[in-house]
């Protein structure tokens, strides 16, 4: 093995134990996304070798071991966490910093030391030195160093967030703790998975085993974009989660510090289970209408012969939903919520509430009495006491709803927290009415819109135009709120529906590099953001991304 004498010279710098004590750092060294509060450059570069330790309190053992494993990777060398305080690297919890996710790192030339208010603070301050450090195993004949900081951060808010639809494609439970590991990388806290949809029921429940059996499958997939009406590829789709693959991912989740929130669709967007269980419709004998004549030939037929209800093929917004009007359909949905509950340790449960039609309910006898006896105006009002109940039913389970933007309609749940997705309205009224507000708008949050005006050179979207500059232009506090208002804002959530992503590497190509802007968005102090600032540190993240062999969006690193 050849080693230069330039190698040689460092090796026995590192020997005396002072390792680039006196070197300069530049400030190409600290690409860090998202930024930091506060960055103090020092001199000196930190070496990682066999003789490094990591070192902090047993409760900070799952952080230890991730760091440990992190550095063994890059360095080659064998790194192991011990619950001792003798090491070069300690992970330690400070009860003086005052935000419960914020964290301080520093780094020295003989020592590193990383403090949080709580372990999920600590494990920011590994993600933040992950970055300065390669994406990539290094040569046995290079040192792996770190360059000496100081950095105080904490994010700006509580609630950083990504969807992802699993119902209208399914993707494997590998492919869910890939998504996860991105969210940790970008110090996102929360994973918002969208299990139900018309076109498929994805969580085993046990007390209703065709949910799975039925609701988890569909019989085609149109081609093409819904509005072109190019056919029916007449291919048997479906999969499922079973409540061990669930509390897997919830364990996986944890470990990286986010919380998974399950998304249950109610009353809308509810085909899949109707399927399963037709006396949830309000129209149990009539045949499902298939949208736009894009069904396939068994759709076609089940509508000639007026057979039971299918598991939607097309994408878009069906009549038939939950019957409001029937005990029943209560009765399912508490037994379905109360197998989740468990699975699930987050505060929240996302109950939807989006894109509920009224027709059917406007028709069945059973809806028109229940708004009779309740003394409810409308439809629009059943649907709140529709919303209302199930909040009612969770948080005796000391649950939390959150809903789409719809839940406003006929008058907001008592407790319940707004997703707002159709612009900001629906946010600014909620947090004017002193609900807790998570903003995702369309414009800026939603990543299944193309990301160039070269939609031919895409990959199939379902329209629109959402470029990366477009998400870290976003605001999440509307300037229509006051500062007592603004509080109501949680944050932010990037929503990724998949209608047209058949695969993980499609996920990957739509939703990086437009997560890391939103990442920045949400931590980082708003008037520190300067996008050709992050222009330049995203092209340290773009070597992380091949270092995971993933599949992202290659425009703004082809523009100047």
């Amino acid at each position: 093995m050849k080693t230069t004498f330039l190698t040689l010279i460092i090796m026995m710098l590192f020997a005396c134990n002072t390792p680039y004590k006196d070197h300069q750092n530049l400030a190409t060294d600290y690409q860090i996304i998202p930024k930091p509060v506060s960055l103090e450059l020092s001199n000196g570069l930190f070496l990682v070798d066999h003789k490094t330790k990591v070192v902090g309190a047993e409760n900070l053992k799952n952080e230890g071991d991730y760091l440990a494993d992190m550095l063994s990777h890059i360095s080659g060398s064998n790194i192991t966490f011990k619950a001792t305080s003798t090491g070069n690297i300690e992970l330690k919890i400070d009860e003086a910093i005052e935000n419960n996710e914020g964290y301080t790192l520093s780094v020295t030339y003989n020592k590193i030391t990383i403090s949080g208010k709580t372990a999920k603070g600590v494990f920011y301050g590994i993600q933040t030195l992950k970055q300065l450090i390669p994406a990539t195993k290094v040569s046995q004949e290079t040192a792996l160093t770190i360059p000496a900081v100081t950095i105080k951060d904490e994010p700006r808010f509580i609630y950083r967030g990504m969807h992802l639809d699993v119902a209208r494609h399914f993707f494997s439970i590998d492919f869910i703790k890939k998504y996860i590991d991105l969210l940790a990388m970008h110090k996102m806290n929360t994973f918002h998975w969208h299990l139900t949809e018309d076109q498929g029921w994805r969580i085993e429940i046990k007390k209703y085993p065709k949910l799975t059996q039925v609701g988890s499958k569909r019989h085609g997939t149109i081609n093409g974009h819904f509005n072109k009406k190019e056919g029916n590829d007449e291919t048997a789709y479906g999969g499922f989660y079973t409540q061990e693959d669930i509390k897997e991912v919830v364990k996986y989740a944890t470990e990286r510090h986010v919380t998974v929130i399950p998304e249950i669709e109610l009353p809308g967007h509810a085909s899949a289970a109707i399927a399963a269980y037709s006396f949830l419709s309000c129209f149990p004998e009539e045949p499902t209408i298939v949208s736009n004549n894009m069904g396939s030939k068994a759709g076609q037929k089940i509508q000639a012969n007026g057979t039971p209800k299918i598991v939607q093929e097309t994408w878009g917004v069906f009549d038939d939903v939950f019957c409001a009007g029937n005990e029943k359909t209560f009765q399912f949905l508490e037994d379905v919520l109360a197998e989740v509950i468990p699975l699930f340790p987050s505060e929240y449960i996302h109950i939807g509430g989006d894109e509920c039609p009224k027709s059917n309910w406007k028709r069945c006898a059973d809806c028109q009495k229940r708004i009779k006896d309740n003394n409810l105006t409308d439809e629009h009002h059943l649907q709140s006491y529709f919303i209302q109940r199930i909040e009612k039913y969770l948080n005796a389970k000391g649950k939390k709803i959150i809903g789409w933007d719809e839940i406003l309609e006929g008058g907001l749940a008592p407790n319940a927290t707004v997703m707002s997705w159709r612009g900001e309205k629906g946010g600014i009224v909620a947090a004017k009415e002193q609900h807790d507000v998570i903003m995702t708008p369309g414009h800026s949050c939603y990543f299944d819109h193309y990301q160039t005006e070269n939609k031919e050179e895409e990959p199939l979207a379902i329209g629109g135009k959402t470029t990366v500059a477009d998400v870290y232009a976003y605001e999440p506090i509307p300037k229509e709120l006051s500062q007592e208002e603004s509080k109501y804002v949680l944050g932010a959530q990037g929503n990724v529906w998949t209608e047209y992503m058949e695969t993980s590497d499609h996920v990957e190509y739509m939703i990086l590099p437009r997560m890391t802007a939103l990442s920045e968005v949400i931590w980082s102090p708003k008037e520190t953001k300067d996008f050709n600032d992050f222009k330049l540190r995203l092209k340290n993240m773009k070597e992380h991304y091949d270092a995971m062999d993933l599949n992202y969006a290659k425009h703004i690193f082809e523009t100047k």
